[in-house]
């Protein structure tokens, strides 16, 4: 893979507008490069194979303006030290170039041949000559992926460049080189996963931003599938990725990594390249600047988008059609239409069930307990509140700089009429002049309006509206609401803080205790004061009133836990947020609790009026789509 990487940036940096890579035995049997780049003079073509040359630097001032992808001049010497290397080069027009033999770091042949311009370099016989290197190879298998991950990144990186990848005359990558990026990452990923990317643009003082990200439906179980590349090269930064997922904050379910292609441009003096052999790890001089950018610009390119995932029916693949012909009778095709009639005891048929087996889907009890609700975000007195819609979620629930929706998204109290077809078109038209206006900066989406139809297995909500069908995670629905609340209220819990007539006794270890008691200021700054009372014993003798009710010692165990486990990492507004996520689980409607009409329709307008109505605060979404067409899909009307 080392091979490849070097002979593909060479051809990189000699302006090649096409580069073909064939391998053979994953690289062992032979490595081929082809071009179309500048090519080399004869004198070159020589030299370019000698310790210590390069023509990619003149000066040492260029090692801090480093523009190209190689410039040490250690590569080519090194391959041709340890294999059987072939170079043709021509640098004109005419057809005529050069042809140098090197077998073992010695030349064997240099003279004319006929070429076309370009550089093509073929290296066999890998490590014959050193039989001890040859014997750490890994598997044909394991170097495989390494050529074909870094052709990846490298294809990604420059997609002005049509990239061609062979192995055992199997075509792995191709490219047209038309400089599309989602054109490049479906020929990797897939076409499905490319409907799925956003494109992302951001500019700076400093760095321009461009690339693609995913929604939060796509992730991956680790990061791998996150390209990086500062000024077209592929690098390797640690604190990148962290600072793009804090811009996917509560949107991504724990342990779970986007796909990404970050390409940022800055002043090549804003970045070192030269301190890792391998060019793969840089350093930036204003790296906080940058973490800081790129984790708003994530942010703020999500916040853009309606992020609902919307279901889509997979395409049966022909054996599975042919495994359900199997099920008519032996010999015969399947009857059509209204005469279809499953032979079999295999074949399941469709019963309908008794009236007292079916689920009840909708609930429309008048007696029926009211959804329950987080106290009032204002309230100062001890006594819990529970306010109406529009004061729980006014101005008061919203962060800094986040702009309050319009009447014109807003969903409806319950106690308002319904909306008709103008006075949504009459939204849509609305927000789609602001997002025209050049002088205004661009709309966040408004959350559909929805209207709840049932409940499903006392869980999912069911709701519609003119774009099809939604279905809707109750709890997580409630969950985000609460999270919005709880946030809020953490950042200034104290003057909410209420005595406690009898304190919560907690135990720890004694060494959880040692550590406990010098940290006891950051459970004083979210309203918990809590003491030592000797030994590996604690009291708490108040926290803030409106912490869920009857969940109050559990949710004190679970923050001091938390606490414990993250130990030197745990700053105040980590602890802020982890509470107000416990509170927000304890205090929402769970699974299984059946809703009325109007309960579900209370839910879904309070959730339209978050920040983030599209996941949970743990990352999973709360909300599918099914689109009209899909389901006219689903039963045959389109086709």
């Amino acid at each position: 893979a080392s091979v490849v990487k070097e002979l593909v940036e060479n051809a990189v940096d000699a302006g090649a507008k096409r580069i073909d890579v064939e391998i053979e035995e994953a690289g062992l049997a032979l490595i081929r490069v082809a071009d179309n780049g500048s090519g080399m003079e004869a004198d070159d073509c020589e030299a370019a194979f000698g310790r210590h040359a390069t023509s990619k630097i003149a000066s040492g001032s260029d090692l801090f303006r480093i523009r190209t992808l190689g410039f040490r001049g250690e590569a080519l010497p090194s391959i041709a030290a340890v294999a059987k290397v072939e170079c043709t080069t021509s640098a004109s027009e005419d057809g005529l170039g050069r042809k140098l033999v090197i077998e073992g770091g010695t030349t064997r042949s240099f003279g004319d041949a006929a070429t076309r311009r370009g550089t093509a370099i073929a290296v066999r016989d890998l490590f014959y000559n050193t039989p001890a290197r040859l014997k750490y190879m890994k598997t044909v298998q394991t170097e495989l992926s390494h050529i074909s991950d870094y052709m990846y990144r490298l294809a990604l990186s420059r997609p002005d460049i049509a990239f061609s990848l062979k192995h055992n005359g199997t075509t792995l990558l191709h490219t047209s080189g038309n400089g599309d990026l989602l054109q490049v990452f479906a020929a990797i990923y897939g076409a499905a996963l490319a409907k799925t990317m956003v494109a992302i643009e951001a500019d700076d003082v400093d760095y321009r931003l461009t690339g693609l990200i995913s929604r939060p439906e796509s992730t991956r179980s680790n990061r791998a599938a996150v390209t990086t590349v500062v000024n077209g090269r592929y690098i390797r930064n640690y604190a990148i990725v962290p600072a793009m997922m804090r811009g996917y904050h509560t949107l991504l379910p724990v342990n779970r990594y986007p796909l990404a292609v970050l390409c940022l441009s800055m002043d090549p003096t804003l970045v070192d390249v030269n301190v890792h052999p391998s060019k793969l790890e840089v350093r930036f001089s204003k790296e906080a600047e940058l973490l800081a950018f790129l984790e708003s610009s994530v942010k703020r390119t999500l916040q853009q988008h309606i992020l609902i995932p919307q279901f889509t029916a997979k395409k049966e693949s022909p054996a599975k059609l042919l495994e359900q012909m199997s099920f008519y009778g032996s010999g015969s095709a399947a009857p059509s239409g209204d005469q279809a009639e499953p032979v079999g005891p295999s074949v399941p048929f469709a019963r309908t069930a008794p009236s007292s087996q079916l689920p009840r889907s909708v609930q429309t009890t008048p007696d029926e307990p009211p959804l329950p609700e987080p106290p009032d975000v204002s309230a100062t007195s001890t006594a819990m509140s529970y306010p109406s819609v529009p004061k729980l979620f006014g101005s008061a629930a919203r962060g800094p700089g986040q702009p309050a929706n319009t009447s014109a998204s807003a969903p409806r109290r319950p106690d308002q009429p319904a909306r008709t077809e103008a006075d949504i078109q009459a939204a849509k038209e609305s927000w789609q002049k602001i997002a025209d206006a050049s002088s205004a900066p661009a709309a966040i989406p408004s959350f559909p309006v929805l209207s709840a139809v049932g409940q499903i297995h006392g869980t999912y909500i069911a709701a519609q509206n003119e774009d099809g069908l939604y279905l809707i995670d109750q709890h997580a629905a409630h969950e985000r609401i609460n999270y919005e609340i709880y946030y809020e209220k953490f950042g200034a819990p104290g003057a909410e803080s209420q005595q406690l007539l009898v304190p919560v006794t907690m135990e720890f270890t004694s060494d959880e205790a040692g550590w406990l008691k010098d940290h006891l200021a950051l459970f004083a700054q979210i309203g918990i004061d809590i003491e030592h009372f000797g030994g590996s014993t604690f009291l708490v003798r108040a926290y803030p009133h409106w912490f869920p009710s009857g969940d109050e010692v559990a949710l004190l165990q679970e923050i001091a836990e938390w606490v414990l486990v993250e130990r030197k990492s745990v700053d105040i507004a980590k602890l802020r947020e982890k509470s107000a996520i416990l509170c927000s689980c304890k205090a929402s409607i769970k699974a299984n609790q059946n809703l009325s009409v109007s309960e579900m329709n209370v839910l879904l307008s309070r959730l339209g009026q978050c920040r983030n109505p599209y996941t949970c605060p743990h990352g999973r979404p709360i909300v599918v789509s099914f689109s009209v067409r899909e389901l006219e899909k689903m039963f045959k009307r389109v086709m």
